[in-house]
């Protein structure tokens, strides 16, 4: 199984760059053909939050229109710079399935791995939380089959990675998350975006990733001292989940020019 993953698009209205400077339209156009030429094509397209930049009808609008060029079947969570109301309307229950009012969760089932969506955002704030609610729908939902093993895919990683983003914008009841993650035993990866860098660590007994953006690649500043990006290829995750069992995860830049060099 042949997994794409988006994330951090940070679209703004027609014919705008992101912050005047960044082509997101264009890069999210080039990252959108080159996952359908792909070989072999991908059997799904998770877009992992942050399709806007600023939350609005219009920038969602933008953002679909780009997405339905995607020839694989293709699903959008929420993240902090996007407002859910404006999603559901652009992308409705074709592409965001929500089961629950309040929050984008929800479930995709047919693959070798079942998927699950977990919406970590808090209306207003940076952070991520997973609150009591959301917690014990996902917990009902890994509850259904614990021989089912499970891709949870949200915007927030709940572990820190060392920057900004994560160590101080904070993620609200991490450990209720993997609490229930425990509980379970059935996830075998976490895959997330938010901080704009292909990312890896293990946390409670789990696997997570962080996708890289359309082109707004984070500056990398461990002291904490400073939030900003540096302009970039656009990227995005492609994870193969294998016969074995184990999900590979490579990142894929879209540069204007790949050339082909045998290595004889």
């Amino acid at each position: 199984m042949l997994i794409a993953q988006l994330s951090d698009l940070h679209l703004e209205g027609w014919g705008r760059k992101t912050f005047g400077v960044v082509p997101t339209a264009e890069y999210l156009a080039r990252c959108v053909a080159h996952i359908n030429q792909l070989e072999p094509r991908p059997d799904v397209v998770l877009v992992t939050g942050d399709v806007t930049n600023n939350g609005l009808p219009e920038e969602m609008d933008h953002a679909a229109a780009i997405l339905s060029e995607l020839t694989p079947p293709w699903y959008v969570i929420p993240g902090n710079h996007d407002d859910r109301s404006a999603l559901l309307a652009a992308f409705g229950p074709e592409r965001c399935p929500t089961e629950t009012d309040a929050f984008v969760n929800y479930v995709i089932d047919g693959y070798d791995i079942r998927l699950i969506t977990v919406d970590t955002t808090i209306p207003g704030a940076p952070g991520g939380e997973i609150c009591e609610t959301r917690a014990a729908w996902l917990d009902e939902r890994l509850s259904e089959d614990e021989a089912r093993l499970t891709v949870l895919f949200m915007h927030h990683p709940p572990a820190t990675f060392g920057v900004i983003e994560t160590d101080v914008d904070g993620f609200i009841g991490a450990d209720r998350l993997g609490d229930v993650i425990a509980r379970h035993g059935n996830v075998v990866q976490i895959l997330a975006g938010h901080i704009h860098l292909s990312s890896f660590t293990q946390w409670r007994g789990v696997g997570v990733s962080t996708a890289p953006s359309m082109g707004m690649r984070l500056y990398l500043d461990l002291t904490l001292g400073r939030s900003a990006y540096i302009l970039d290829a656009p990227a995005y995750h492609l994870h193969i989940w294998t016969p074995e069992q184990r999900l590979i995860t490579h990142t894929v830049r879209v540069l204007d020019s790949e050339p082909l060099h045998p290595f004889a």
